[in-house]
């Protein structure tokens, strides 16, 4: 109601344009989803369905276009680094995932500002930041702790580490003073402020822990696992953990409610509702 009334006051309506360059019912879904809640905030969408291999030079169109004010590409594209390339050819100004080499940068730096000033606020990943604001609502922020360590104490594990969602993540939560393991299908690194450096900073630490050496050691278990294959075993869980999924699946099994102080089965709702947010924000810069 909010961004629909900023909306509302605003001589053009802000437009967002998503490229979809590949078969994932999923990414389609979404798109079907944001197009929906956007239009109800007065925001405008328009989906692009292209083959991958002409979507850099339809990004170079969009960051040209005056009446296009945000650029969303559906994540993967190609599943490796020229996904990276990709994000890094989207204008910055227009950039609503954040997911730019300039926004990258000020997430894992943990700048929150992209001016001096600290007039402007960098544009943070939607499902990311998503994930945040549903943990602060549900309590797992602190927020009698200094600003900026609102999760010390706090042992979150994120299962997924991809460069869209499951890094950045772990790296907001450990930039707030949490200790996060990111699983991976490989490994499990641990995401933690470097104690003996500024607030600013996170280090991150290679292990040979295995899921069931660290499952049971957390508050918060995170799921983003693009597999209905993949399920996160309910026996691993501490009692009372706070249980989120953020994939398009459901990673925990149904028996996670009776060890669960809070299961949170959905982001979905609150992402679209970063990027109208984000959308809004990057509209207000150009302006």
């Amino acid at each position: 109601a909010e961004i629909r009334s900023e909306v509302s006051q605003k001589p053009e309506r802000p437009r967002l344009v998503g490229f979809l360059a590949n078969d994932d019912p999923y990414a389609e879904k979404y798109a079907q989803s944001s197009s929906k809640h956007l239009a109800e905030a007065g925001l405008e969408f328009e989906l692009r369905q292209i083959p991958r291999e002409e979507l850099e030079a339809a990004i170079k169109d969009a960051n040209q276009d005056s009446n296009v004010s945000g650029i969303l590409v559906y994540y993967p594209v190609y599943g490796d680094k020229r996904d990276q390339d990709l994000q890094d050819m989207v204008d910055p100004t227009k950039d609503v995932e954040g997911l730019n080499v300039v926004y990258n940068g000020k997430l894992y730096g943990n700048d929150r500002f992209l001016d001096e000033d600290k007039t402007r606020k960098a544009i943070l990943p939607c499902t990311p930041l998503a994930v945040v604001k549903v943990l602060d609502h549900i309590g797992v922020y602190d927020h009698d702790l200094p600003y900026g360590d609102h999760l010390r104490g706090k042992t979150i594990a994120v299962v997924n580490r991809s460069e869209v969602v499951g890094r950045p993540l772990a790296a907001l939560l450990a930039n707030d003073g949490a200790k996060v393991y990111s699983i991976d299908i490989n490994d499990i690194q641990i995401f933690e402020r470097d104690q003996a450096a500024s607030i600013n900073s996170h280090v991150i630490s290679k292990t040979d822990f295995k899921v069931e050496d660290v499952i049971p050691l957390c508050d918060v278990v995170i799921t983003g696992v693009p597999s209905a294959g993949y399920k996160m075993p309910t026996k691993l869980l501490k009692p009372g953990v706070v249980a989120v999924n953020f994939a398009s699946v459901r990673n925990f099994e149904p028996e996670v409610k009776e060890v669960a102080s809070i299961y949170v089965p959905s982001v979905g709702k609150v992402t679209v509702s970063m990027l109208q947010r984000n959308l809004l924000r990057l509209f207000n810069y150009q302006h």
